[in-house]
């Protein structure tokens, strides 16, 4: 049996950034220690282990950490989405609306098999637009979303609306 640990005592909260008025919630204490960082990857496989995904797919920067990590544990795939024009071959792209414009996401057009089962893995839920797109994304290219796990839910941004399709799974919630 895993050992339990407050991984909340692992997440700092940094007041007015990266603007007034916001409580970020920063990880990297919890990224720094081992013990903390493999229960949380243990975490974010929970409830995934037995549905047989074939890759993890996760949006930079943050998102990388996590899911390649779960992809490993899962013996599954990694699949990077990044922004415009970061990737090197041919990509599908799709836009969404950030708070003050617009940004787009980008994937690799043959990063999966046509079916595959995916996983979605990110550090935080907040008000769901960025993850949202990025499934659309996955499904644009032929992927089958499995599921979608976080680290991190803000429960008061209401994020779970725009990905009430989705199975979702988060390891810590404020």
């Amino acid at each position: 049996m895993a050992e339990h640990i407050n991984l909340k005592s692992y997440i700092r909260d940094v007041p007015d950034w990266p603007k007034q008025g916001i409580l970020f919630r920063d990880i990297t204490p919890l990224l720094a220690e081992p013990k903390a960082l493999s229960i949380s990857i243990d975490a974010l496989c929970c409830g995934f282990e037995c549905a047989d995904i074939d890759y993890v797919a996760a949006v930079e920067a943050r998102g990388f950490i996590f899911g390649s990590a779960v992809a490993e544990k899962l013996k599954a795939g990694f699949v990077p989405i990044r922004k415009k024009g970061k990737l090197p071959f041919k990509t599908e792209s799709i836009n969404y609306d950030l708070e003050y414009g617009v940004d787009t996401l980008q994937v690799h057009s043959d990063a999966i098999e046509k079916g595959a089962k995916i996983l979605m893995v990110d550090d935080l839920l907040a008000t769901g637009g960025t993850m949202a797109a990025a499934c659309e994304l996955i499904e644009k290219i032929g992927g089958q979303i499995a599921g979608i796990a976080f680290l991190i839910e803000l429960s008061d941004l209401n994020g779970r609306d725009k990905l009430s399709n989705y199975k979702i799974e988060t390891v810590l919630s404020y």
